[in-house]
C-alpha cells in the first residue's frame, strides 16, 4: 500500500531541488554570463526614429552563445541576435570553459534526475531499504562539487581570444578588463550555494516523514498522511 507522507521539511525540500535544477540549468543555457565593453550599435550615419544617434550597447557572452545588436539601415531598427557562436564542442573559447561545460552539465544532469525523483518521495520514501531522501542528498552533495569545480574553472578562461574580443587587451585570467559578470553567473552560484542547502534538507525530510508521528498514522491505516 503506498503511503502519502506530506511534511514541510519535505515538501521544501522537494521544491528546492526543482527550483535549483531549473535555476542551473536556465543559468548553462544563457548567453549572460560576461558583459563585454560598450560598443557602438551601428554606423555613427544612423538614427534611431528620435532623429538622435543610436546609444551604445553592451553584447553578451556565454560558455557556448552569445548575444549582439544589430543596425539595419533600411528601417533604423535595432535587433538582438542570440545564438551559439560554438558550432560544436570544439569551437568553445577555451579548454577552461570545455571543462566548465562538462562539469556544470554533469552537475546539472544529476540536479535534474533528483528534481524528478524527489516528485515521488511523497508516495515512495525507501528503495532496497535504502532511503530515497539519503542518496537524493548524496546525489546533490556531489553535483555541488561538480559545479563549484565549473565555476572555479570558467575564470580562468578569460584569457581566451573570444573574451578579448569581447572584454579587451586588459582581459586575462582571473582579470575581467572592460567586461562585467552577468545574472548568469551570479545564478549559478547561487544555484550551487543552493544545492548544499538541498542536501543538508534532504537529512531532515528523512528524519520528518520517518517520525514517530508518521508511524503511528500509518498503524491507523492513514494513507494520506500530512505533518508540520
Amino acid at each position: 500500500m503506498c503511503h502519502v507522507i506530506v511534511t514541510c521539511r519535505s515538501m521544501l525540500w522537494t521544491l528546492l531541488s526543482i527550483v535549483v535544477a531549473f535555476a542551473e540549468l536556465i543559468a548553462f543555457m544563457s548567453a549572460d554570463w560576461l558583459i563585454g565593453r560598450s560598443k557602438p550599435s551601428g554606423s555613427p550615419a544612423l538614427t534611431n526614429r528620435s532623429g538622435s544617434v543610436s546609444s551604445p550597447y553592451r553584447p553578451t557572452l556565454g560558455l557556448y552563445s552569445r548575444c549582439i545588436k544589430l543596425s539595419y539601415s533600411t528601417n533604423i531598427k535595432r535587433e538582438t541576435l542570440c545564438g551559439p557562436y560554438a558550432e560544436n564542442f570544439g569551437e568553445i573559447a577555451s579548454g577552461f570553459w570545455k571543462a566548465t561545460v562538462i562539469f556544470l552539465a554533469t552537475g546539472i544532469l544529476v540536479l535534474c534526475a533528483v528534481a524528478f525523483v524527489s516528485v515521488f518521495t511523497m508516495c515512495v520514501q525507501s528503495i532496497l531499504k535504502k532511503s530515497i531522501f539519503n542518496i537524493c542528498g548524496l546525489l546533490q552533495g556531489i553535483a555541488g562539487l561538480f559545479l563549484i569545480l565549473g565555476l572555479i574553472l570558467y575564470p580562468a578562461g578569460w584569457g581566451s581570444q573570444k573574451v578579448v574580443d569581447y572584454c579587451g587587451p586588459e582581459v586575462s585570467p582571473y582579470q575581467l578588463g572592460e567586461c562585467s559578470l552577468g545574472w548568469a553567473f551570479y545564478t549559478a552560484v547561487g544555484g550551487t550555494v543552493l544545492t548544499f542547502l538541498c542536501a543538508v534538507l534532504s537529512a531532515q525530510a528523512e528524519i520528518a516523514t520517518s517520525s514517530d508521528k508518521v508511524q503511528e498514522e500509518i498503524e491507523e491505516g492513514k494513507s494520506l498522511i500530512c505533518l508540520l
